[in-house]
């Protein structure tokens, strides 16, 4: 009987070696290809920034839980992120593999989550057949999406409780119209971008007010104030005395889903990606540099989605709270009723530039995990007709997408600079709470 026991037990143990290791390894260009396939149904949805993050944010919760409980390397979401549930560990009714399941759940809460989310189908269908080719064979990918289905839900669950579907029941925001303050500008005149998106639960900061900036430098006509001087100071760096060098970085940075060119009578809408899109893209530019694995790279583009969702959190409270008119809307109405920023303004408030909060926080975080010299090529948009650039370091380039924001007409450069502030406190501050999560660089 003794003796039956262990063989029992050997035949386990190895069972369970052979259905861990009878399946092919998958790379962070897998992780790759789904955030990027987010990417472009954002671009077809013209999700604002903001929300893009969030949906970033979730699909990478779903792909990292999976791995959590299969990867002891991969360390519990709870007790990092604020009020975590407790997530059950799925049913395992079968052979499946960990990472395809991964890819697999993050598709499915994309799928719930984006407004044309609907057309992953034909994405996990190719994916899923390229699978097969590499030596999946199909009981393992049905047991994979059953595991991974049985997470989706429960993620699912979390993101309905972050209270971002209240906010279609709040009032519906319209300009204050007292003098200084932001209204729509032209060419579209939009409505104002998620005014309550400092309403939703933050991931890893405590509050959206946690790193409130200093107010910003009051609104004055007096050509003596530092306000007139601030805005001369635009009209003529971001006009007359625009360098093409300057030129080229606030391109380069310019990452507006809003952007409306016109073309006649018509106004047609120009395809570019979300600040957030960008930065994640660097992600993957550093995850496959260094030769990351699969459960690492989750990891790193978890925590820089969170970090991005925070900082717009945290931008967005201010901007609504100092509601500063813009540049564009100024200059016209003090200086030159014809100008004309090179780049087109967003629809929101101006101080903080959410571009500055989340390239610092998200180079705060990179920096953690990668070191603070770390060089790298940025060609995340070459695709869309830019010519890539060369960095030294996570915050380098963090810097120039902040004053690419000052050069492109649309932020004042206190804006700039005290969003850079903004997102290096909530950067920092999830960075100390990684390493109290025993989570290292991989430096």
């Amino acid at each position: 009987m003794k003796r039956l026991i262990i063989y029992t037990a050997l035949l386990s143990c190895l069972f369970a070696c052979k259905k861990r290791q009878s399946y092919p390894q998958l790379s962070n260009k897998d992780i790759a290809k789904v955030l990027d396939k987010m990417t472009k149904f954002m671009i077809h949805d013209v999700t604002n920034p903001p929300l893009a993050a969030r949906f970033y944010s979730y699909a990478c919760i779903s792909g990292y839980t999976v791995l959590s409980f299969n990867d002891k390397k991969v360390l519990p979401l709870k007790g990092l992120l604020n009020k975590f549930p407790d997530i059950k560990k799925p049913l395992d009714s079968g052979e499946y593999s960990p990472q395809l399941s991964a890819i697999l759940a993050m598709c499915g809460t994309a799928k719930k989550m984006q407004p044309s989310g609907r057309l992953f189908k034909d994405f996990e269908k190719l994916f899923l057949d390229s699978c097969r080719k590499i030596g999946f064979n199909d009981d393992v990918i049905k047991h994979s999406q059953s595991y991974a289905n049985q997470v989706v839900k429960q993620v699912m669950s979390y993101a309905k409780s972050d209270r971002y579907n209240r906010i279609s029941n709040y009032p519906r925001y319209t300009p204050i119209g007292k003098e200084g303050t932001w209204y729509p500008t032209p060419p579209a005149f939009f409505a104002p971008v998620e005014p309550y998106f400092k309403t939703v639960r933050t991931f890893i900061i405590d509050s959206c007010s946690q790193f409130k900036p200093v107010p910003p430098v009051p609104f004055s006509k007096d050509q003596n104030s530092a306000f007139f001087k601030m805005l001369k100071g635009n009209y003529i760096d971001g006009g007359s005395g625009l360098t093409p060098e300057h030129r080229t970085i606030a391109g380069f940075w310019d990452c507006n889903p809003f952007a409306i060119k016109n073309e006649g009578h018509l106004m047609v809408g120009m395809k570019k990606i979300s600040p957030g899109a960008h930065w994640m893209g660097i992600t993957g530019i550093a995850c496959q540099q260094s030769k990351l694995n699969f459960s690492k790279s989750m990891e790193i583009y978890s925590m820089v989605a969170f970090g991005l969702t925070d900082s717009f959190i945290g931008c967005w409270d201010e901007k609504y709270r100092s509601n500063r008119i813009r540049p564009e809307t100024a200059i016209r109405k003090l200086i030159d009723p014809n100008w004309k920023p090179m780049l087109q303004t967003p629809p929101f408030p101006e101080y903080p530039s959410g571009h500055s909060c989340v390239s610092a926080t998200s180079s705060t975080i990179l920096t953690y995990y990668f070191g603070p010299d770390y060089k790298f090529t940025d060609s995340v948009e070459e695709t869309y007709g830019l010519t890539p650039r060369k960095f030294t370091s996570f915050k380098q380039a963090a810097a120039e997408a902040a004053m690419s924001r000052y050069w492109g007409g649309i932020h004042f450069m206190d804006a700039a600079n005290n969003g850079i502030t903004l997102g290096q406190g909530v950067g920092n501050f999830i960075v100390t709470k990684l390493k109290g999560h025993n989570m290292v660089p991989v430096m």
